[in-house]
């Protein structure tokens, strides 16, 4: 990728996380293709995609829907010819019951979320990249998937599970020139948690422009021998 324009596609793009990566590929000249499930919330993030994400293509599919994720990428492959990196960052966290009083609609709300999208994208981008040469993957774990916490099991479970499905994919794909990594912030200093933790100090969680430049470091030549990291980010907490 060494001196050509990167084309990036970006889930999860209307959240603070995705805003500010799509800013920082922006800055770089990226050709960006930006994807979340709603378009009206597209469209407020990006202004018509001029403010932080340039000429940025703008596109609404819900990642649980494989028809959706295959036109998404149909209409970014077409548009910037090729897709150099993926930055796949959708995924939520929710605080949860006991393990022993999980609900079904909690366990498969943050699987769905982090681990089947990941699944559904990877199976939409990985041949285009197969088949072009190579390509770069990021996807977000969590640090505190490095072990249980009490009501967040099913969260630090579905977390964990996007990491090992990360180390999976670097492992099958590393001799087929895909770099394949993943980050794991603490807390992301966004308003919610702002207003969730009211009496925390913000300016020791990770900024989501911090946090943006750790992934495109992952996605430039420069971390070309970097395969299956699961790389902490963890500012100052």
């Amino acid at each position: 990728m060494q001196g050509r324009q990167q084309s990036v596609m970006v889930t999860g793009a209307a959240g603070h996380l995705g805003r500010a990566v799509a800013a920082a590929f922006a800055a770089q000249g990226a050709r960006l293709a930006l994807v979340d499930r709603d378009q009206a919330a597209l469209d407020a993030a990006f202004g018509g995609a001029s403010a932080t994400a340039g000429e940025a293509l703008l596109l609404a599919a819900d990642l649980l829907d494989d028809a959706q994720i295959g036109a998404a990428v149909e209409r970014a492959a077409q548009r910037n010819g090729r897709i150099d990196a993926l930055c796949h960052l959708a995924g939520g966290f929710r605080m949860g019951e006991a393990v022993h009083e999980t609900s079904d609609a909690n366990w498969n709300f943050l699987f769905d979320i982090n681990t089947r999208t990941l699944r559904n994208v990877a199976r939409a981008v990985v041949p285009r990249m197969l088949a072009q040469g190579g390509g770069r993957i990021v996807t977000v774990g969590a640090a505190s998937a490095a072990r249980g916490l009490a009501q967040m099991g099913a969260y630090t479970a579905a977390k964990s599970a996007a990491i090992r499905l990360t180390e999976a994919m670097s492992a099958e794909l590393r001799e087929r020139n895909i770099n394949v990594n993943c980050v794991l912030p603490t807390i992301i200093d966004t308003p919610e948690n702002r207003a969730a933790m009211p009496d925390a100090d913000p300016a020791r969680w990770v900024a989501p422009a911090a946090l943006a430049d750790v992934i495109v470091f992952l996605c430039s030549d420069a971390a070309r021998a970097v395969h299956g990291a699961a790389l902490p980010v963890a500012g100052l907490s």
